[in-house]
């Protein structure tokens, strides 16, 4: 029996003796589960964080690639804009544009018919002269307005101080003084989604009225004055004005125009010039065409003919103007205008200082692109036009003839690059000054040359 025990009482002490390794080894591999899951908690956390530093990362990475896009963009647009079509405003940033050109032009005459220093009468006689312009302008979307600068420089009359006419040879030309001018200076501002606009400042009336594709700029078309515009209209220099345009539709624009009618900014209000125009924008057999008609009235004082004493009389006209593309290198244009035969403006005169007025003036002419023969920048024009002075004129100038002034002009302009066009000008006039200028009435020959650049 007490061997028994000894067993049963040994075998109890190793039971409990195993039991409590048990329980140790279980604590310590609690304690082990716990630091891992620390650990573990902790790494965790850290790559949580590198992933929201890599995301923060790729973030600025994506925002600066855009950024560097963009600016590559907008150098790659300037730069176009370097090798832009020249005459075309230049972008420099975003909405204002920057034009600039000069214009060379030598004329020479075998008759001169003004003999200002009583030596050139009948003499052959060869002038120049020159103009530089520079354009600025800036547009502003967010109202959807426009401001526009325009500064000009240059120095000559050319032939024209020379030359008694109805309708001079050279309306580039200026005057013998080297002159800097803003000659025009406006702001405009859109109205009604662009079917209205309003344009207010220093304005160039022929910019918005007796325009035409082909015979309205005399920098690189048509030199003649008679072709540049009707002159039977008188339109003022440029000067304090203000303009408005409607378009009903695409192929209708109504505009009218106030001017003031003298050189000075004084008493604009009493010296108006008033124009309103219609203009018709066709496209017969896929040609386009425009068809503009116009008629004004100058209230400033002009003299009455046939009665010196009615010297506040008001001066008035129409007038039509028509381009039409005939195929895809040959445009036509025509011009017609009439004004009040009875008056005239004491402030306008010939070269030799008489006093005239005119009633009826015509032209036309057509312009052809040199695609044919193989010159597809080069254009070849021909215009001729008539001037009939005024009946009263004539009445109030016993023993003038006032026959009808007759002009003739071609040109053909030379594409030599992208930067200068050469256009060699010739104009004949048949009864210059309606034939009475004293001691010559024979026609007269001018022929010149242009030349244009394109900054």
């Amino acid at each position: 029996m007490a061997l028994l025990k000894k067993i049963t009482l040994f075998l109890l002490v190793f039971s409990f003796l195993c039991s409590t390794s048990v329980f140790a080894d279980e604590a310590s591999i609690r304690d082990e589960i716990n630091q891992l899951k620390e650990r573990i908690a902790i790494l965790e956390k850290k790559v949580s964080d590198q992933d929201k530093y890599i995301t923060t990362q790729n973030s600025t990475v994506q925002a600066q690639t855009q950024q560097i896009n963009e600016y590559e963009a907008k150098f790659s647009q300037f730069e176009e804009k370097l090798k832009r079509v020249p005459g075309e405003p230049m972008k420099l940033m975003e909405g204002l544009e920057l034009g600039a050109g000069a214009t060379f032009i030598v004329q020479g005459t075998n008759n001169v018919n003004y003999d200002g220093d009583g030596q050139t009468l009948k003499k052959d006689r060869t002038d120049g002269s020159y103009s530089a312009d520079i354009t600025l302008a800036k547009e502003f979307k967010e109202v959807n307005g426009r401001a526009f600068l325009h500064l000009e420089a240059g120095q000559g009359a050319g032939l024209e101080d020379n030359l008694t006419l109805y309708s001079n040879v050279n309306r580039d030309a200026g005057n013998s003084e080297n002159r800097v001018e803003v000659t025009e200076l406006w702001y405009e501002q859109g109205l009604f989604k662009d079917k209205a606009a309003i344009t207010f400042g220093k304005l160039d009336p022929t910019a918005y009225f007796d325009q035409n594709e082909v015979a309205n700029d005399e920098t690189t078309q048509f030199l003649g004055r008679i072709f540049r515009n009707s002159p039977t209209a008188e339109f003022p220099d440029n000067n304090a004005g203000i303009r408005v345009a409607y378009l009903p539709a695409e192929w209708l624009e109504l505009d009218y125009g106030m001017f003031n009618a003298k050189g000075s900014w004084e008493k604009i209000g009493d010296n108006l010039f008033n124009i309103g125009q219609v203009s018709f924008k066709t496209n017969f057999l896929n040609l386009p065409g425009n068809y503009r008609f116009y008629g004004w009235a100058n209230n400033a004082n002009h003299t009455k003919w046939l009665d010196a004493e009615k010297a506040k009389e008001t001066a008035y006209g129409f007038g039509l103007s028509l381009d039409q593309k005939a195929n895809d290198i040959v445009t036509l244009f025509a011009r017609y205008g009439w004004q009040n035969p009875e008056v005239y403006n004491p402030e306008l005169t010939a070269t030799n200082g008489s006093y005239y007025s005119l009633e009826q003036s015509w032209s036309a002419g057509l312009q052809v692109e040199g695609k044919p023969w193989g010159r597809e920048k080069d254009v070849f024009a021909f215009a001729v036009g008539q001037v009939m002075p005024s009946g009263d004129y004539k009445k109030a100038n016993d023993g003038f003839l006032a026959k009808t002034e007759g002009h003739l002009e071609s040109y053909y302009r030379i594409h030599v690059n992208d930067h200068l066009s050469i256009s060699p000008d010739f104009q004949y006039i048949w009864n210059p000054f309606g034939k009475d200028v004293a001691g010559d009435t024979n026609g007269i020959f001018v022929g010149g040359m242009r030349a244009q650049i394109d900054f």
